[in-house]
């Protein structure tokens, strides 16, 4: 496999990322920084990273099919890559129902932007997709380098393990609150867990593993929100993370909730990196 995620990345939105942030994790020993929120148009952020950094590897997280057209993507891939080789992954996605005037269906248009994307020069290797269910994670593992779920626990990354083998790298999400207090945790966990148990697709991917309706209603329940945000200190985060790594992720890309992220980061490097 060409590119390198390292065992661990961070994932952020890409408004609250920059250089002096990517060269503070570069400097815990984190592998990748993945840009949330639809970072399209001409990615510059990523060469504002990849500058200021000497081996971490970038990702998009996902740049959303439906907002930026493959032809322009693929340039500004192409562009990075001239400058920074081998140390950016451009990750598609289809993002949400919910908020997508969709003039297709999803699974047609990510093949389609797919085989534009091959058409352009962007090659397999430096590809993620952000995959649910089973026939976006096949698709993700025959024509991208990595299979990048959002919004799961061990239990989807054993079965998308079973799917994928090691025909691609497995990088799921895992949101996280680095506080030993139960009851703040989970209220920190919920400003953001609560939005996704709004979308469809999401709340359908957690009762096929393991949720109920009652989990997923509302802002959902105490034994939802803590698989989704692990809570605690250094030590019980890192060995949420690691029940990824032992279901099969090749890699788990850290999502510290809260105003500082950074207290997570160095907690979890210490116990991990």
């Amino acid at each position: 496999m060409g590119i390198e995620l390292g065992k661990l990345g961070v994932w952020r939105m890409a408004a609250g990322v920059d250089a002096a942030f990517a060269a503070e994790v570069e400097k815990l020993g984190y592998g990748t920084i993945w840009l949330g929120g639809s970072p399209g148009g001409d990615l510059a952020i990523v060469d504002e990273l990849l500058a200021a950094t000497d081996r971490i590897t970038v990702a998009t997280g996902i740049v959303n099919i439906w907002a930026d057209a493959p032809e322009s993507i693929a340039k500004a891939f192409h562009r990075i890559e001239g400058k920074h080789p081998g140390r950016f992954v451009l990750g598609v996605g289809a993002g949400h129902r919910e908020h997508t005037q969709e003039y297709k269906k999803p699974y047609v248009a990510l093949v389609e932007y797919l085989d534009a994307l091959d058409k352009a020069g962007v090659p397999k290797e430096s590809r993620a997709l952000a995959a649910l269910g089973p026939k976006v994670i096949e698709l993700a593992r025959d024509r991208t380098a990595v299979v990048h779920p959002y919004l799961t626990t061990p239990e989807h990354t054993r079965a998308a393990h079973e799917s994928i083998g090691s025909a691609a790298l497995l990088a799921p999400e895992q949101k996280v609150v680095f506080d030993t207090d139960p009851e703040r945790a989970r209220a920190t966990a919920r400003e953001t867990v609560a939005f996704y148990l709004g979308l469809s697709n999401y709340t359908a991917n957690l009762r096929k593993h393991g949720f109920s309706e009652e989990d997923v209603a509302g802002t959902g329940t105490d034994r939802l929100v803590d698989a989704l945000a692990l809570h605690g200190d250094g030590k019980a985060l890192a060995a949420g993370l690691q029940a990824h790594l032992d279901a099969g992720a090749d890699h788990v890309s850290v999502q510290a909730l809260g105003a500082d992220p950074f207290p997570a980061y160095r907690a979890i490097a210490a116990e991990l990196l």
